[in-house]
């Protein structure tokens, strides 16, 4: 699959509104210390991307996980239905490319209480449009897993959030009008990603 480089450039003022079934997160987003991933998921927010797509992965005390586009035509009840089943294709699903990581090059890749970081297959380089937020601190995934956020308000939502739940929408602020056009010119829904783009349980690898 193609790895992509976004067009967008952060400016490292972005912040991120998730807005779900449960209520609103707010993100900081890490547009220095990972400009392909903050360029990616502003791009892919501004086409709308993430519309409509629920959450099809909780692991209490872990993580809650979106961002696959097989979700979107499925109701809540649906996905809940199917996560966690080999054959659901839930997981599997991304934007039609991949990115470069940037956890070796992040200074500041922590995963603590409530941050943003993208999931991926065993491929380091396998990464789309699938993300997960922390429930708690997640150091042993810091060495694997890129980081481009921290939530500045909402953790109270993060913990309420469960498979089914719905991705209304992601707003960026801060976001200059090179992210809007960046994003009408890419386009597309997306479906194909790599198998099982997840973060692992514990400190395992994700299997493909």
């Amino acid at each position: 699959m193609a790895q992509y480089t976004p067009a967008y450039q952060p400016n490292g003022t972005e912040i991120a509104v998730i807005k779900t079934s449960k209520g609103d997160i707010r993100v900081r987003l890490a547009g220095t210390d990972a400009p392909v991933h903050v360029g990616n998921f502003v791009e892919l927010a501004n086409k709308g991307f993430y519309d409509n797509l629920k959450f099809h992965r909780h692991v209490p005390g872990f993580v809650i996980q979106g961002g696959c586009p097989n979700t979107r035509d499925l109701s809540p009840e649906e996905v809940a239905q199917r996560a966690g089943s080999p054959f659901s294709g839930l997981g599997t699903g991304g934007p039609g490319y991949t990115i470069k990581e940037e956890f070796t090059t992040n200074p500041h890749n922590k995963h603590l209480d409530g941050a943003l970081a993208m999931a991926r297959s065993q491929d380091p380089n396998s990464a789309g449009s699938q993300f997960y937020l922390c429930l708690g601190p997640q150091h042993a995934l810091d060495d694997g897993y890129t980081v481009f956020g921290q939530a500045i308000d909402g953790l109270e939502v993060i913990r309420e959030l469960r498979v089914g739940d719905v991705i209304e929408g992601v707003g960026i602020e801060g976001a200059t009008a090179q992210a809007a056009q960046a994003g009408a010119d890419e386009g597309g829904e997306g479906t194909d990603g790599p198998e099982g783009t997840e973060v692992p349980e514990g400190t395992e690898r994700a299997d493909s």
